[in-house]
């Protein structure tokens, strides 16, 4: 990163079709293309790792983060992605008013709401997921291996500080993004995953790029866990990546 671009230390507000107040921090580089990150449960936009990719990816791009409902500085209960694709739909019509390229970096359950929302919103003109179910009820909980207990003490540690959670009802119905990864194409779709993840198991990412059409790829890193998790275990390689998809498909 440039010495003269750091992040936003401001938050705002966007409210949602069905109500909600969804905290974003707008970080400008001066860039044309703008990337928004979409956290996963547990997290949200001012969390270190998030920060730290942020500050990655704004080399090339703007960014834009948020809080889904139920996270952070939001409003509301987390509907375990029954309801977030609003959340997601009044960030990019934000972003698409000020930038005429706009790409979506996603990661666990905010990857399966990207999914969604893709598949009927033009708006996403790339899509990377890191770590993103097939379906929310796929999910895996592989407790036992020794990734869950690191990821444990990262959560409890410094990179843990801010994270939290309301979650809401789990049963609304949800759409499962393996039966919608289809209709994102043309737009290009990338999936990435951790090959030693725990909660959600790298074989998801590999049904999705199997059901999606082209253009698509699919990364499985060797050595790295769950969702932002990669960030920080292979940062020089996920950055090389995230930056090598965006500034090729948007």
């Amino acid at each position: 990163m440039t010495a003269d671009i750091s992040l936003s230390q401001e938050t705002h507000f966007l409210t949602t079709l069905d109500g909600q107040r969804i905290a974003y921090s707008h970080d400008k580089g001066g860039h044309r293309r703008a990337i928004i990150l979409a956290h996963g449960y547990f997290n949200n936009k001012d969390t270190f790792l998030f920060r730290q990719i942020a500050d990655m990816l704004i080399e090339k791009f703007d960014v834009i983060r948020f809080d889904f409902r139920g996270h952070g500085q939001s409003s509301g209960w987390f509907s375990w992605t029954a309801k977030e694709s609003n959340d997601l739909k009044c960030v990019l019509n934000y972003a698409s008013q000020r930038y005429p390229k706009v790409g979506v970096l996603a990661f666990s359950l905010g990857g399966a709401i990207a999914i969604v929302e893709a598949s009927v919103n033009p708006q996403i003109q790339s899509l990377m997921t890191v770590s993103a179910p097939a379906s929310v009820w796929g999910i895996n909980y592989h407790f036992w291996k020794k990734e869950m207990w690191q990821d444990l003490l990262l959560n409890l540690g410094p990179k843990g500080k801010g994270k939290r959670v309301r979650p809401g009802f789990p049963f609304d119905r949800k759409i499962k993004p393996i039966d919608v990864v289809h209709r994102i194409a043309p737009r290009p779709i990338c999936f990435v995953h951790g090959a030693n993840d725990w909660l959600i198991l790298p074989r998801h990412s590999l049904r999705l790029f199997e059901n999606a059409r082209d253009p698509k790829e699919c990364y499985i890193l060797d050595g790295t866990g769950h969702a932002e998790k990669i960030a920080d275990q292979a940062p020089d390689r996920f950055k090389r990546l995230c930056l090598d998809w965006f500034m090729s498909s948007i």
